[in-house]
């Protein structure tokens, strides 16, 4: 703990397009995930995290802008506006806070969130090898006159940039370290040596794979989805899988270096390592390739805690939204949570005194599609060129969203009862689509 305050530091690990079960220990034998599995072993898991959806193709920009203010997926302005953002709620309670990779919500709120920080990527996505980075500016001027090209593989240089911070940090205050990955993100470029662990022959193909999506959802020809020929094959499938996993474990090697460097200054003890994607993808599920849909490959994340007061080794199957992180990270580190927070703390599910945070979770992307969720039935509704289409999946018999039930008589109580819950969750948001 740190002396000054007697609260723990907070390192924050966060990646790129990781799906919630695109990790060996989430049940995935395929994937080689041995240090993220190491996190798993010692701290908690939230199995049914998800993100509330996107109000624009790039997913990662509004899910990181919910993660860092706390507020709800139309509350929570892109650039994060002048609500203040969880790195800078810790700096003002006096932790030193660094941040190195991808900062998608513009350098205004970047340069009130942190103190320190190296590497810094204000854009969505670029080419492993050659990320536009920024040095860090004190009085948060980044000019473009001042970017250069990283001379590492991403994963590599985000990952130096913490080691480096953690070996030097000597201050009496506790820290806030945000390094947030852009990998596995496409384009998938795997080193060679990490490309050659997986053979696209061996690639399961999901039990979900479909050669195109039944339907028009609105977003089938965005470029998520231009990155395979249609119709979808297996084998381009397999090749696609073969390539996300090759990224995942050198992004996993690279998360081991971090986690050594912290295991090396003695730290680890007085340290709250928190794991966590910032959305899901389809990856040839559903006949999709990207993330633009309401699917559970899609909406739900990884997330994982551990370090001083977390149980060891558990899960929690409550529902919870990733920007929960925010309220929850305050009331671990004994800081208040901002009044402007609109999230909840999983302080009571991890305590095991809630077994959930709600008994329902909203999504919506864009103006073509909104779904509502409990912890049996899902419900997702399309809106697209004056077609509606509704679907119904129970996901307790059901977890790969096959069946749709939304045609069964049976199964129209509970149409109506999650209809109606998202008519009335629509309006307390402000969605500006009306059912």
């Amino acid at each position: 703990m740190s002396e000054a305050t007697g609260r723990p530091n907070i390192l924050f690990l966060f990646t790129d397009d990781q799906r919630f079960d695109a990790v060996a220990a989430a049940g995935n034998p395929e994937v080689i995930t041995p240090n993220i599995d190491r996190l798993i072993a010692r701290g908690t898991s939230f199995t049914h995290c998800t993100i509330m959806g996107s109000t624009v193709p790039a997913v990662c920009c509004p899910s990181r802008a919910m993660l860092n203010t706390g507020r709800n997926l139309y509350h929570a302005p892109l650039d994060c506006g002048d609500y203040v953002t969880m790195p800078q709620a810790l700096r003002e309670a006096g932790y030193t806070t660094f941040g190195t990779g991808k900062w998608h919500n513009q350098p205004t709120s970047y340069a009130r969130s942190f103190t320190a920080g190296d590497g810094i990527f204000y854009g969505g996505m670029s080419n492993h090898m050659e990320v536009p980075c920024f040095d860090f500016d004190p009085e948060g001027q980044y000019d473009q006159g001042l970017q250069y090209v990283g001379k590492a593989f991403s994963s590599e240089l985000f990952s130096d940039s913490a080691v480096a911070f953690l070996q030097s940090y000597d201050g009496d205050d506790p820290f806030y370290a945000y390094v947030s990955y852009t990998a596995p993100h496409d384009p998938r470029m795997a080193p060679r040596e990490y490309a050659d662990l997986y053979d696209p022959g061996k690639m399961r193909v999901p039990d979900n794979f479909m050669p195109e999506h039944p339907f028009d959802n609105g977003e089938l020809r965005i470029r998520d989805e231009m990155l395979a020929p249609f119709p979808r094959t297996p084998e381009v499938v397999q090749e696609h899988i073969a390539a996300y996993h090759a990224m995942i474990t050198h992004l996993d090697a690279h998360i081991g270096r971090v986690l050594d460097a912290l295991d090396a200054t003695g730290r680890a003890d007085d340290t709250i390592v928190v794991f966590a994607g910032d959305n899901g993808l389809a990856v040839g599920q559903h006949g999709l390739m990207g993330k633009q849909n309401m699917y559970e490959h899609s909406m739900r994340v990884p997330l994982v805690m551990a370090g001083p007061g977390l149980p060891v080794g558990e899960a929690r199957d409550g529902l919870c939204y990733l920007h929960d992180c925010f309220p929850t990270l305050c009331d671990l580190v004994g800081v208040q949570a901002p009044v402007t927070v609109e999230s909840r703390s999983l302080a009571p599910m991890i305590a095991e005194q809630a077994d959930s945070a709600y008994d329902l979770t909203f999504h919506a992307y864009m103006n073509g599609q909104r779904a509502v969720r409990d912890q049996r039935f899902k419900l997702i509704e399309y809106f697209v060129d004056g077609v509606n289409t509704t679907q119904l999946f129970d996901l307790s018999e059901d977890p790969w969203e096959q069946s749709n039930l939304a045609g069964d008589s049976a199964h129209q109580p509970e149409v109506s009862r999650l209809r109606s819950e998202l008519q009335q969750w629509q309006r307390g948001v402000d969605d500006p689509l009306v059912l």
